[in-house]
């Protein structure tokens, strides 16, 4: 296995959702933080996994993408508000872009995100599914 396929399996947050929350504040995060942005040296942070549910808090329709994406336009890239309150930009799937609101409530999948290199290396992660 190459180094770089190696790099990108040991990354918790790419297959499960890993944060991390400060329980001085109450905040969570996603990525995983070290130090509170907020209560900064004051902030004890831990980890933790996030149910993957949550709903739309905007988003944007990619029609004209780089060439890397040109199967798969449009498409669309969301930023999602989870249940535990962190937000984060992925990709939504198996859904028709024009019927996209803000506030449809998602759920994670886990999906093909690239494939790469002359062996054909496949990486795979986390993308958000519309659940009506």
């Amino acid at each position: 296995m190459s180094d770089t396929v190696r790099v990108w399996r040991h990354i918790q947050q790419r297959y499960n959702l890993i944060g991390s929350k400060c329980t001085t504040c109450g905040k969570v995060f996603f990525p995983p933080r070290v130090i509170c942005p907020d209560c900064r040296r004051k902030g004890n942070i831990e980890s933790i996994k996030f149910s993957g549910k949550g709903k739309i808090h905007t988003y944007s329709v990619i029609r004209s993408p780089s060439d890397e994406f040109k199967t798969i336009a449009p498409y669309a890239v969301a930023i999602v508000e989870l249940d535990e309150g962190a937000k984060l930009t992925a990709q939504l799937v198996d859904c028709d872009v024009d019927d996209i609101e803000i506030g449809d409530p998602v759920e994670m999948v886990f999906r093909k995100i690239s494939e790469d290199g002359p062996d054909g290396v496949i990486s795979y992660g986390f993308k958000f599914k519309i659940v009506k």
